[in-house]
């Protein structure tokens, strides 16, 4: 499983951690939530945890959960600015639709049906 992300998203990365002035990586997740069923989710990790897989590039460090990989797998991301928005942008071979505001997604069939997340 791989996940592949932009110098931009790793300067990104670099700038949060930064700016909280301690963590290691960037931990991105996926939740049920939205009017499309799934949304990412980011926090900044202190540790590696159990489940952990571990994605470097540019001299920053992303940590994907297993169960959160699995919808993730793939993905290249990048941080882009789009008109006042800033945000990290996944281009994820595995989503089938979009909402319309882009806050959350849904997968495609094989992967809902076999494959749960937290909410």
């Amino acid at each position: 499983m791989a996940i592949t992300f932009t110098e931009n998203a790793a300067r990104q990365i670099q700038r949060q951690l930064a700016k909280r002035g301690k963590g290691i990586a960037l931990r991105i997740g996926v939740k049920t939530v939205g009017c499309s069923g799934l949304a990412h989710t980011f926090d900044i990790a202190d540790e590696v945890g159990p489940t952990d897989q571990s994605f470097e590039a540019h001299n920053a460090r992303m940590l994907i959960d297993e169960k959160s990989l699995v919808f993730l797998d793939g993905s290249h991301i990048d941080f882009v600015t789009e008109g006042p928005r800033q945000m990290f942008k996944f281009d994820n071979p595995n989503v089938d639709s979009e909402c319309g505001c882009g806050e959350s997604f849904n997968m495609k069939p094989k992967l809902t049906k076999d494959t749960e997340v937290a909410p």
